[in-house]
């Protein structure tokens, strides 16, 4: 029999779509499913975006530089200057989505077996990342008890190894929502500077800040050869299938690396990078409304589900996600369950179990992710959902 390599078996499913399967079979029964397990925003992607795809008019479409089109590398210059971050268009490598920029950064900066230390709960495909870069992801505990706060230096002292290489963070967090501050920003700054480590930042939601400021690791002085920005226009324009990052250093032996593994797949995508670079001309209150909708979606969210028994959800800082605290046993079997055995007045959730967003087994089992993604009055029905679920669940 043909055998799977070690690292395909290693690979994770994820807790965001593995339940896909029941959602479809429960849609066929003809039960609405409100979906809070993914964070696919019903936001409108900006018409100026889909404008200048639409008024094309190259009869080619070729290759764009490895780096991606300077004419959009320039535009994101702009775009990051008014975001406080001072860098030149050859700082910035474009990446097909975030995730082949944080791939990028694994390969260049973190040989096989290396290790990079991320708070958890962190983004379920960092781990995919990791084991595809042949990268080892240590995990240190943040808690809901104290909103996933940044664990103590302590604690990352006590986890680095001669084999570790960098840290890693996302601020505003996925899936916690939670916003890092200016001195937690300077805490991971002082533990890199003093152990020699890269400070992985993925800032895909910088945009979405309800209480305080997003503080980017571009902005701490004295680590500008220790930061590698990760970063998407995914949800920033809710553009998620455009698939556009970039990878953004001021680390010039980084930079000539990345590139490497840049040429090696050729070019982002080039239709998606002509939408992308319209974005940025977009009117700089753009993000007004969009912020402003989140931040009412999260405060009914986070009302209902702590109004609920035995439930609790601590105050996202920015993103448009939460963990919340359930009275049961096994969030993965509540999930299921949801899909495949309940209803209420024919309508169901669809919920991420927070498991797969803890590297350490046995965390989370009684946590689930929600993504504030749907209008105000489905979130009021999706936690009538909830609620109702919860009272027949813990009666079984």
């Amino acid at each position: 029999m043909l055998a799977i390599s070690h690292r395909g078996q290693e690979m994770p499913a994820s807790p965001i779509r593995k339940l896909v399967p029941y959602a479809e079979a429960a849609k066929k029964k003809g039960i609405r499913v409100y979906h809070l397990n993914i964070g696919q925003p019903d936001i409108e992607t900006p018409p100026a975006m889909l404008d200048a795809v639409r008024h094309i008019d190259f009869k080619v479409l070729e290759y764009s530089h490895s780096a991606g089109n300077e004419s959009y590398r320039r535009k994101l210059v702009q775009y990051y200057r008014s975001c406080g971050i001072d860098v030149n268009h050859h700082q910035i490598i474009v990446t097909t989505g975030g995730s082949e920029a944080i791939l990028f950064g694994f390969m260049a900066c973190l040989d096989p077996g290396d290790e990079v230390i991320i708070p958890e709960p962190f983004y379920a495909n960092y781990n995919g990342f990791a084991v595809a870069a042949g990268v080892k992801v240590v995990p240190i505990t943040s808690y809901i008890e104290t909103g996933f706060a940044l664990p103590p230096i302590a604690d990352f002292e006590q986890s680095i190894t001669p084999r570790t290489r960098a840290i890693m963070v996302c601020s505003p967090n996925n899936p916690t929502g939670y916003l890092y501050s200016r001195a937690e920003m300077e805490t991971l700054k002082s533990i890199c500077l003093k152990h020699d480590l890269y400070l992985f930042a993925d800032e895909a939601y910088r945009e979405f800040c309800y209480e305080g400021e997003h503080v980017s690791a571009m902005h701490l002085a004295g680590a500008e050869q220790n930061v590698v920005l990760m970063d998407t226009i995914s949800k920033r324009y809710s553009a998620c299938g455009a698939r556009i990052g970039a990878l953004v250093t001021k680390n010039q032996l980084l930079l000539d690396t990345v590139l490497k593994f840049a040429q090696a797949r050729l070019s982002p995508p080039g239709i998606a990078q002509i939408a992308a670079e319209a974005a940025i001309d977009l009117p700089a209150d753009y993000f007004d409304a969009t912020r402003e909708e989140y931040e009412r979606r999260r405060d009914v969210l986070v009302s209902r589900l702590n109004a609920m028994d035995g439930v609790f959800c601590p105050l996202p800082g920015g993103a448009f996600y939460a963990i919340a605290q359930l009275p049961i046993d096994d969030a993965d079997t509540f999930c299921q369950w949801l899909l495949e055995s309940f209803d209420y007045k024919g309508q169901t959730i669809m919920l991420a179990p927070a498991t797969g967003f803890y590297g350490t087994p046995g965390l989370g089992k009684n946590q689930v992710r929600l993504a504030y993604v749907l209008n105000v009055e489905a979130i009021h029905a999706a936690m009538d959902c909830l609620e109702q679920a919860l009272t027949v669940y813990n009666k079984e």
